[in-house]
């Protein structure tokens, strides 16, 4: 298996080389919340690592890999293998399926998709007032929808207007 759990880091070095200040006593310590910002909010677990945010924001996951993975933006190998904790095997390589190719990690997707939203709505705004739009504005109009449909695609919605 590529994914060498013991190369995880220790939970406790982990959470305070990611600039959370671990308070308390016991298995379960207090931080922030590096999610929604909030202070004191979050707990983790030192034997496991182990974390969730106690002010319902929603972060919480299993281990030292799901917080990097949630706190990078990484997919579940990036984030493994900049913990150093995946090694590729290029026998297993070699004969193992092809597999998909990853998805856009769901925070780019939302950040596009609030771009190209405000691209559609500044247009619209625009129109609404008499002013043409120029061919670059129209450009861009297109390019966005051509990404909102991509992402529509990716997670399985039908974004067709």
């Amino acid at each position: 298996m590529p994914l060498i759990r013991d190369r995880l880091p220790e939970p406790q070095a982990y959470y305070e080389s990611q600039d959370l200040a671990l308070l308390g006593k016991g298995t379960w310590r207090t931080t922030r919340c590096a999610f929604h910002g909030g202070s004191d909010s979050m707990r983790v677990n030192l034997r496991n690592g182990a974390f969730v945010c106690m002010a319902g924001c929603g972060a919480r996951g299993g281990d030292v890999l799901a917080y990097h993975m949630a706190a990078q933006g990484l997919g579940f190998v990036e984030a493994a293998k900049d913990l150093g904790a995946w090694e590729d095997d290029p026998q297993h390589e070699a004969t193992r399926r092809p597999r998909r190719p990853s998805g856009l990690p769901a925070r780019d997707a939302l950040a596009l998709l609030r771009e190209d939203a405000m691209v559609v709505a500044i247009a619209a705004g625009n129109l609404a007032h008499g002013y043409p739009l120029s061919e670059a504005d129209f450009e861009r109009l297109r390019e966005g929808a051509a990404r909102i449909q991509r992402i529509a695609d990716e997670v399985g919605v039908d974004a067709r207007w």
